[in-house]
């Protein structure tokens, strides 16, 4: 299926950026579908990530609904006057069930060192790439020879990378505020989880 769906792409760049820091993320709390605002320190990376976006060309924002992306969004928008910003529900974090909220630390008290074995209620890794697909899809034929810039979440953008990519090397984790780019079409990955903004730089992470 994903293949019929790559062999229509022509040129389409997509981006990828990680949402700002979350209290939660500082935590190392789970948050799934909960809906957490950036921190001080999350605003502050995402107006460094703006300040290096804001000299390339993107067409158009998507971002998931959640607080912490849209938020993300909004800051990098600010910088990018003529670039509108689209919200797709397609593009939210996985669910991740019961466990939201917890700390591998309380995760163990509660449900034993074993908890990932048991049933905890996440969106399944299927239905993730499901919708992530169709929407990749539907951006080919609404924007096509577009750069699009998705500001989502860690575990979607990670999921996203392999099956575009179709290489479970590319199966890295995703840092906050983070720049990914891919050619859909050559299915190759001119970023990875790149961060150079956050210590001054606007390059690095090449691939």
């Amino acid at each position: 299926m994903y293949d019929d769906v790559l062999g229509e792409i022509a040129l389409t760049i997509i981006g990828f950026v990680r949402h700002g820091q979350t209290a939660w993320n500082k935590e190392g709390r789970v948050q799934g579908s909960s809906n957490i605002p950036l921190n001080d320190e999350g605003v502050q990376a995402a107006e460094k990530l703006a300040t290096r976006l804001e000299g390339e060309h993107w067409d158009v924002i998507v971002t998931s609904p959640m607080n912490r992306a849209k938020h993300t969004a909004e800051i990098l928008a600010a910088r990018m006057p003529n670039v509108k910003v689209v919200e797709d529900d397609r593009v939210r974090e996985r669910s991740s069930g019961l466990i939201e909220g917890t700390t591998e630390q309380e995760r163990v008290r509660k449900w034993g060192p074993d908890w990932r074995e048991l049933n905890m209620q996440f969106e399944t890794a299927d239905s993730v790439v499901a919708r992530g697909m169709e929407f990749v899809e539907e951006q080919i034929h609404m924007n096509p020879d577009k750069r699009i810039l998705v500001v989502s979440h860690g575990s979607f953008i990670k999921r996203m990378i392999v099956t575009l990519l179709e290489d479970d090397r590319y199966a890295v984790t995703i840092d906050n505020t983070s720049l990914t780019i891919i050619d859909v079409e050559g299915k190759s990955c001119s970023l990875l989880n790149c961060t150079a903004h956050l210590a001054g730089g606007t390059n690095g992470d090449s691939v």
